[in-house]
């Protein structure tokens, strides 16, 4: 089942790809009248917030932030002045949008603990009364793992009664457990990797083996959606970053073509390492790396390729492998595959695999490895218990849940889509952002949807660009069709109250035919 290469990737593609896989992504821009109504809010509101400011200055109004004292005046300050002008005057009107308190398990509903405030949303109580049945659409719950069926967690209750729910130490010292070992076995033939290691923190894979890998003298190329655990890890490394433009070939083959023809600063001698870091799926964005493009750049320019596949990994792919699989490319292309067990596998935790010499470098040097504690074994266990049943080892249907996911998504944006909603990313990608771009619409779109007990996840600045903001879905194997018909219902429903169907594109259900004068990369 293989047609012959796609002419944009020129790699090939297995017979369920209608065409090139960034082709089906979608970016589009927001008419005129939409960024300058968005920059219009944004300076109404710090106008409003420098009269505050103001009032706050002559005792008319209290200021409950923290503030240096007057005998400290003269000090560098502790507290960033626009941070706290932006913290005081327009995050904390719109607080109550963010943080709140569940009492449920948060599978595909769940159950929120309903709070009010007195004081502009400086402070909240709790009324006591629970909202039950919140459809969740914000949870990374991709393939339904976050469940508590007694019979499904058996073998994590009696691991837990086994083991305990800590052991209490790293594993170079008494903390290495031989279901650790299992899952690092398990992991490595999940991804198609000759070894790899479990970490207990995702966050942690990158921020601590970023620095064990690159350092001083050493070039890393960034992306610049990149999450954040890479741009910590990279800025602790001490190598020199560079950031290209998202998903852009020029830009990064520029950058490479730069590195090697005139080396380090000043000196000019070679780089020590070239590091390309990119995501599989960008949690903000929805678009999916073009991994075939940059692989053939890092083995053009002799670099290396740090992939984290946290959003990706069980999510894409006919058996949940991630974008290695989705496009077809051989797992050994791709030197550092970093991913996390928080998302697909409802568990916690992160997991770096490649070649046993790079594993066995990072056991003795990546500082995740060497100080923190293992990972927790009824998490382990709950690892072992979803990678297995993804892989179809513990006898239910291999890829039943991806299906059903990859089923739930194309349902899903299809039908935003037809409703006229900006949406941006990827057709395969699980992570659906909707444009809202205006502030005061954000607020109002997380209050109305909540009423409407649907839970959503809004973002805004410093998260996404200023004109940016967005309302950020993510799909479960475990949302049923009749969960999603009633999310798309209030979604229109909302959409038309708010005015926030921007888009001036008529969607066809049918898939695009290729266009012959189009096969050259897009910048």
């Amino acid at each position: 089942s293989i047609v012959p290469s796609c002419l944009v990737c020129n790699v090939r593609q297995p017979i369920w790809f209608s065409c090139c896989i960034h082709r089906h992504e979608s970016f589009e821009q927001a008419p005129m009248y939409v960024a300058v109504m968005t920059y219009l809010g944004f300076g109404i509101v710090t106008l409003f917030g420098y009269f505050r400011d103001f009032l706050r200055a002559v005792g008319l109004e209290k200021c409950h932030l923290a503030q240096e004292r007057e005998e400290q005046k003269d000090f560098v300050p502790l507290y960033q002045d626009f941070e706290n002008f932006y913290t005081r005057n327009l995050y904390m009107r719109v607080r109550d949008n963010w943080n709140r308190p569940i009492c449920s398990l948060p599978g595909p509903v769940f159950d929120l603990m309903e709070r009010v405030s007195d004081d502009y949303n400086w402070t909240f109580r709790l009324t006591g009364r629970t909202l039950h049945d919140v459809i969740n659409v914000g949870s990374y719950n991709y393939l339904g793992f976050a469940e508590n069926n007694a019979d499904f967690l058996k073998t994590v209750a009696d691991k837990t009664r086994q083991y305990g729910v800590g052991v209490c130490s790293t594993r170079q010292e008494v903390g290495n457990l031989g279901i650790h070992e299992e899952l690092e076995q398990l992991v490595a033939n999940f991804v198609g990797a000759e070894s790899s290691m479990t970490y207990g923190m995702g966050f942690a894979t990158n921020s601590m083996n970023i620095p064990a890998l690159v350092g001083k003298g050493c070039l890393i190329l960034s992306d610049e959606l990149n999450h954040t655990s890479l741009i910590l890890g990279a800025r602790l490394s001490g190598a020199t970053i560079r950031v290209f433009k998202h998903n852009n070939m020029h830009s990064l083959e520029k950058m490479l073509r730069d590195a090697v023809c005139s080396g380090q600063p000043r000196t000019h001698r070679p780089w020590k390492k070239i590091l390309i870091m990119v995501e599989g799926i960008y949690s903000m964005e929805g678009s999916v790396v073009r991994l075939p493009e940059i692989i053939a750049l890092k083995k053009k320019y002799k670099a290396y390729l740090y992939l984290d596949e946290a959003h990706s990994i069980g999510a894409v792919g006919p058996s949940g492998r991630g974008v290695t699989e989705l496009f077809g490319v051989d797992p050994a292309d791709v030197d550092v595959m970093m991913g996390t067990f928080t998302k697909s596998f409802g568990a916690a935790g992160g997991y770096i695999a490649g070649k046993k010499e790079l594993v066995d470098y990072l056991r003795s040097h990546s500082h995740s490895a060497v100080y923190a504690t293992a990972m927790s074994p009824p998490v382990t266990e709950q690892i072992l218990r979803a990678m297995k049943c993804i892989m179809g080892k513990d006898g239910s249907t291999e890829g039943e849940r991806i299906r059903q996911l990859a089923e739930n998504t194309r349902y899903f944006r299809a039908r935003l889509k037809e409703m006229g909603f900006i949406i941006y990313g990827n057709d395969d990608s699980p992570v659906v952002p909707i444009l809202l771009y205006m502030p005061g619409k954000v607020v109002a779109f997380a209050r109305e949807m909540l009423e409407r007990k649907i839970g959503v996840v809004v973002v805004g600045f410093p998260a996404t660009p200023i004109t940016e903001a967005r309302a950020r879905f993510c799909l479960s194997a475990a949302h049923t069709r009749d969960m999603l018909n009633q999310v798309l219902h209030h979604l229109n429903e909302v959409g038309d109250t708010l005015c926030l169907k921007f888009s001036r594109q008529k969607y066809s259900p049918q898939p695009d035919l290729a266009d012959e004068t189009d096969f050259e990369l897009d910048s």
